[in-house]
């Protein structure tokens, strides 16, 4: 899917990450890719359904080994306990009801910024037409001092929200889009794109940021 290529953009940032943790399963495409083509990245996916684990082999997703695990339980605890820091930590859990209230209270973002490592990021998958879209953006912005930018998806029904812990926005030079060291050629390819939209993002938020200090 559209949105879950420009996710992965999160290795703009963080390219070589050691530690993945994302929240909600759904199909395994993300964690899937992670698994295939991050091969020195260790990855803990928390679901809470277990109906949706029980399908991961129909969804072909990898088995547990020493570097990746499906773990069951509630994403919002697993975040509040942090038991282990991540450099990436990506939120996508909906239910039959949407987004669940607990995955994006101001707590919850509190608490992702507090399992992130220095110069971590967090990316936040949101439906662009909920009607309390701004109000979790603004919780974000609070949570990771204002560093977080939006970037919608070429289907507009997604809006992925990029946050950053420390620094990590500003060590990227604005310019073309580049080739992650950590993917091959044909892997890259189909997430330029998506990529091209995060730095025209993020391009913007350095302008609003100069334009703001000049005022």
């Amino acid at each position: 899917l559209e949105y879950t290529r420009t996710m992965m953009a999160f290795l703009l940032f963080v390219p070589e990450p050691q530690d993945i943790v994302m929240i909600g399963l759904g199909g395994g495409s993300l964690a899937k890719f992670c698994h295939r083509q991050l091969k020195t990245s260790r990855i803990q996916v928390v679901e809470i359904n277990p109906h949706v684990i029980a399908l991961r082999d129909a969804f072909q997703v990898p088995p547990d080994d020493e570097r990746f695990a499906v773990v069951a339980g509630d994403g919002a605890q697993f975040v509040r306990r942090g038991a282990s820091r991540c450099d990436v930590l990506l939120v996508d859990g909906f239910d039959s009801d949407g987004l669940p209230s607990r995955l994006c209270s101001q707590r919850f973002y509190d608490d992702c910024h507090a399992l992130l490592q220095p110069q971590g990021i967090m990316v936040a998958n949101l439906h662009s037409r909920h009607a309390r879209f701004d109000i979790f953006v603004d919780r974000m912005r609070r949570s990771f001092d204002d560093a977080v930018f939006v970037v919608g998806d070429a289907e507009r029904s997604n809006s992925i929200v990029f946050a950053a812990k420390g620094q990590a926005f500003d060590r990227l030079r604005p310019g073309a889009v580049r080739r992650p060291k950590s993917l091959d050629a044909a892997a890259a390819e189909p997430l330029l794109g998506g990529f091209a939209r995060v730095m025209s993002a993020l391009d913007e938020r350095r302008r609003r940021r100069l334009v703001n200090r000049m005022a």
